[in-house]
């Protein structure tokens, strides 16, 4: 099993057990394991680390707890995890037992299957000590199968004081019809595409399980409430979805 671009759009509607499965499928590359075509992670991967350490500058620090909520299996996560060792990190890992069967183990790690936010005895033992938390490629899911001003807010409960987060890569269909109804993103589609037809976008249309700006700002006004700073960030222009996506920054004063 292959997943070319043009079945990308098919795999944005994975589910946390399609990705239990797809975790034990050999047939898949590492990549493909996350529900990415090779062609959107190979060979970015470490375009995406340094956009995330210059995102969160606590990670170049030392001696510092570090959760990442849904990593997967990908080499993201493996440099992750390297950069923790070098840095005297402790790294917690909340993810599919699937998944983090693929992640190595090691004294400075430690692994929570479970669904976040559901892991009990991760919330018992770090609750407001945790400085960074990342999760990439992640809150669609949230927001499409859990409920996601829970997974914010009991993500806000374990951030120590001067703690950062960051949910990256977060698909934003509003971005997408700007960026596709620019010449610059109607010149984009057709080489990517190989067409001459141009994007379709569609405005003031119901967009079912959809991120859109409302969701964004409304992720920023609900950390704002709640004590915290919080910015909407650009991704590295490097990166392949960088047109489409974006990341937040929250940060606990």
């Amino acid at each position: 099993m292959r997943i070319s671009d043009e079945q990308f759009r098919k795999f944005a509607n994975l589910t946390f057990d399609d990705m239990r499965k797809m975790a034990q499928d050999d047939s898949l590359s590492r990549y493909e394991k996350i529900g990415f075509p090779d062609s959107y992670r190979q060979g970015k991967e470490e375009i995406i680390l340094r956009n995330i350490v210059a995102n969160l500058p606590l990670l170049s620090e030392r001696d510092k707890v570090v959760l990442d909520v849904g990593p997967g299996c990908s080499d993201l996560p493996l440099m992750m995890a390297n950069l923790c060792r070098e840095q005297g990190h402790k790294l917690l890992l909340v993810d599919s037992e699937e998944m983090l069967a693929h992640l190595p183990d090691d004294d400075f790690i430690r692994k929570f299957p479970a669904f976040f936010p559901l892991c009990d005895s991760l919330f018992r033992d770090f609750s407001a000590k945790v400085d960074v938390i990342l999760t990439y490629s992640v809150f669609l899911t949230a927001f499409k199968e859990g409920n996601a001003w829970d997974f914010l807010d009991r993500s806000l409960e374990l951030l120590a004081e001067g703690g950062e987060m960051l949910i990256g890569d977060i698909p934003n269909i509003s971005k997408r019809r700007r960026f596709f109804s620019s010449s610059n993103g109607v010149k984009f589609h057709k080489e990517f595409m190989n067409t001459q037809t141009p994007p379709e976008v569609q405005f003031n249309t119901i967009e079912r399980h959809k991120i859109d700006d409302s969701v964004i700002l409304a992720l920023l006004s609900r950390a704002r409430s709640q004590g915290f700073d919080a910015y909407v960030l650009p991704q590295y222009a490097d990166l392949p979805m960088a047109n489409r996506r974006e990341d937040v920054l929250i940060r606990r004063p």
